[in-house]
């Protein structure tokens, strides 16, 4: 009877965690998908990529390995993830809209 209860209550803890949505960053309310960036970057809302990635350059050494495209209140903000040449990982954010430097950590 307990290897029941046992199974019944890790059947609903897993089902739980399924059923959970997956935390986006904290800083972040969410992330665009590859047809929204398209539209947003089209529609003039953001710069393209490369802009950000060229602000990146300029203020962070080393690799652009991941970036997004994320809503912040009502602005879009680019989060890149940088592979600096020391092995550090670093993320940056630019300011979608005008493709300026806003920080890294």
């Amino acid at each position: 009877m307990a290897s029941v209860r046992f199974v019944m209550a890790l059947a609903l803890a897993l089902a739980g965690c399924a059923a959970a949505p997956r935390p986006v960053a904290a800083e972040h309310d969410r992330c665009l998908g590859p047809e929204e960036r398209r539209a947003a970057i089209a529609g003039r809302q953001a710069v393209p990529l490369t802009k950000a990635m060229h602000a990146v350059r300029a203020h962070v050494s080393g690799e652009v390995v991941n970036a997004r495209l994320c809503e912040q209140g009502k602005t879009l903000v680019y989060v890149l993830t940088v592979l600096g040449h020391d092995g550090k990982v670093s993320r940056a954010s630019i300011d979608g809209a005008s493709g300026a430097f806003l920080h890294a950590r």
